[in-house]
């Protein structure tokens, strides 16, 4: 083997040139005592000093001041005399003064008897990683006081089995628990155990290993056993190599804005019912409207065959047959009449009511309607403010309810029809939406009967809806209810539950006026003689029309007829004939009744007018149809009434 240049120096020298090749290691030998004896390139690169000028020197300077203090040099020394080694991290000063952190190794030399003749030194210059580390653990202490911090939220950790391993304020504000009551145990105790039974932490766990989140809401245990509605995440934590060493869990209290959305659902929910209730009152008020008019059409028929039958002899079965006719129109009629109470378009008379007097009245009359097995108690209140309704409505709503509570309680039972005043604030009107802000007073009718189950509840104020038997009851009993508080301005809720009874609450606005005094109707005018006057009647009907014509005819009055409006203004605008009375209906197609009777009185001052409709008197001048205090005819209108109103128009003298 032929020689390398190594191989002409000898040991000694190569040791030197490889100490001296190093240059990131600071390579020196120390005498006993701690004086500098030798030095490497890479001592020099990281200390500043030259061999010059450090051989023969202390090592104690490049120790700060507060080590030198310290007396660490010397600790240092007599820790590798003893052991043989001493190692340790620290500051350390280069010549310049700048300081760094240095990893230093400090060997103990021994000749071949054992003896210490020195030391041998090595230090790296590890700052950046010192700095790094130093940086980790400000990152840390930031995080832990970022977390340490948030008190809205729970934020703790958990291992693979899902114990809790650390614990902030947030949770324990939320859950309950100190961190000394929770560290250890397992999360699932946070759960309800209806979740516990169907395994919910067990697969939250899982679906946050597997695909990394687990995120959920739902109801979560308090330490003292109070539930509160928690949004959850859970986030897995893996190591370098991708294994899993726990997981984060996030927990928010959510609690309120879960009883705001509740809120707002049954709101919804409310309205929704409210504006079905509304479109079949829109319905039903239509439908009944043009019934009426058939009505009017086959009353008015049956009368004058009815009539024309008492002339016949021998036609009692035409009489009787005219007779059970009549009255299945009458009923009919009845039915309209409650279909147009649902829609709230019924003729109403208001007037201001002393409640605890009304109350007082209808306890007795309930009481003989109900039976001796009802027991009935009316209550009224101290201070109870008035109110203004229909009062022969009000009582009809009454009975309706008591007898629909009469059915409920079958084996017996108690019947309370309770008067209170009611302060409806912002909060109130809230949880009921279609009562607005205001002063009412709250007629409220319970019984202690078997109740009504919720969706039965939600379809109560329907028209036809019914749980009883066929042929007892037409359904329209509640639906009536509803329709005349609605028209009253104010509000109709039920309150029930299975086996505990139903309680019916009717708000009504309370009246500011005071309690009006009977008006006295002024004298019949006697008419002026014997003379024959002429009608024009306008209606869109034919048959309708027909038949009031001839009715008219048969009260030996002139009837001059039309299909329209602008066929009857035509009429009025020639010189002939003669008319005393414009007997229109009110909704008709292109121009209507109010704007036909306008234009009549412009053409003829001081023409008489009196209308006819299907809707209630509220219903067409809410509407805009119809002005206050026109005379007007609510159909059906029998033949008597007719005639009566037709005369009574005609007979009043002109206002000037």
């Amino acid at each position: 083997m032929s020689q390398t240049p190594l191989d002409e120096i000898g040991d000694g020298r190569r040791l030197e040139l490889l100490v001296n090749a190093i240059v990131d290691y600071a390579i020196f030998m120390l005498d006993i005592d701690g004086t500098v004896r030798s030095w490497n390139a890479g001592a020099e690169r990281l200390k500043g000093y030259s061999a010059s000028e450090i051989v023969g020197q202390p090592f104690s300077v490049f120790y700060t001041p507060e080590d030198r203090a310290a007396d660490l040099p010397g600790k240092a020394l007599a820790t590798a005399r003893e052991t043989g080694r001493f190692n340790s991290e620290g500051w350390r000063v280069r010549k310049d003064g700048r300081r760094f952190w240095a990893l230093v190794v400090l060997d103990a030399i021994k000749d071949e008897q054992g003896r210490l003749i020195g030391f041998a030194k090595v230090t790296r210059d590890i700052t950046e990683r010192q700095q790094a580390h130093l940086d980790l653990l400000e990152s840390e202490r930031r995080y832990r006081r970022l977390i340490e911090a948030v008190i809205d939220y729970a934020i703790f950790q958990l291992d693979r089995e899902g114990n809790v391993a650390s614990w902030n304020p947030g949770a324990e504000r939320i859950k309950g628990y100190a961190p000394n009551e929770i560290i250890g145990r397992h999360f699932s105790q946070f759960y309800t155990p209806e979740d516990l039974e169907i395994g919910v932490p067990k697969r939250a766990l899982a679906e946050a290993a597997e695909h990394g989140r687990f995120e959920a809401e739902g109801w979560r245990m308090r330490k003292d056993g109070s539930r509160f509605w928690a949004s959850v995440v859970i986030d897995r934590i893996v190591d370098e190599e991708g294994h899993i060493i726990g997981f984060a869990k996030v927990t928010r209290d959510l609690t309120e804005r879960k009883h705001a959305q509740d809120e707002l659902k049954q709101v919804q929910e409310q309205l929704l019912a409210s504006q079905k209730l509304e479109a079949v009152g829109q319905l039903s008020g239509g439908i009944a409207h043009d019934f009426n008019n058939l009505l009017m059409i086959v009353l008015g028929n049956i009368e004058t065959a009815e009539r024309n039958a008492r002339q016949l002899a021998g036609s009692s079965n035409l009489q009787r047959s005219l007779a059970h006719a009549k009255r299945g129109a009458q009923r009919a009629a009845a039915l309209t009449s409650r279909l147009l109470a649902f829609s709230r378009r019924q003729a109403l008379d208001p007037k201001p009511i002393n409640v605890n007097n009304f109350l007082n009245g209808v306890q007795e009359f309930l009481q003989r309607t109900l039976g001796e097995r009802i027991e009935v108690e009316a209550v009224g209140s101290a201070g109870l403010w008035q109110i203004e309704a229909d009062a022969n409505h009000l009582e009809s709503a009454i009975i309706n309810l008591a007898i629909n509570a009469r059915d409920a309680m079958p084996e017996g039972g108690k019947l309370t029809v309770e008067a209170v005043n009611v302060a409806a604030d912002d909060d109130y009107s809230r949880r009921n939406p279609e009562l607005s802000p205001g002063q009412y007073v709250a007629i409220c009718v319970t019984d202690t009967g078997s109740g009504m189950a919720a969706d039965v509840v939600d379809h109560a104020f329907e028209p036809f809806f019914t749980t009883k038997e066929p042929g007892h009851g037409t359904g329209l009993g509640l639906s009536q209810v509803y329709g005349f508080v609605k028209q009253s301005g104010g509000h109709v809720k039920i309150y029930s539950e299975i086996g505990h009874g139903t309680s019916i609450k009717m708000y009504f606005p309370r009246y500011h006026g005071a309690l009006q005094a009977a008006v006295s109707e002024p004298d019949d005018v006697l008419p002026e003689g014997e003379k024959v006057e002429t009608i024009l009647v306008v209606e869109d009907d034919a048959d309708l029309r027909a038949y009031v014509s001839d009715v008219l005819r048969d009260l030996n009055y002139r009837v001059v007829s039309a299909p329209s409006a602008q066929g009857a203004l035509t009429i009025l605008l020639q010189e002939e004939p003669k008319v005393n009375l414009l007997l229109t209906d009110v909704v008709m197609p292109g121009i209507n009744g109010r704007e036909l009777g306008r234009r009549a009185q412009q053409i003829r001052p001081g023409l008489r007018i009196l209308y006819m409709t299907g809707y209630s008197r509220n219903a067409v001048v809410h509407q805009g149809r119809l002005d206050e205090g026109v005379d007007l005819l609510e159909k059906p209108i029998s033949q008597a009434k007719l005639a009566l109103r037709v005369r009574e128009v005609l007979d009043r003298p002109l206002k000037e």
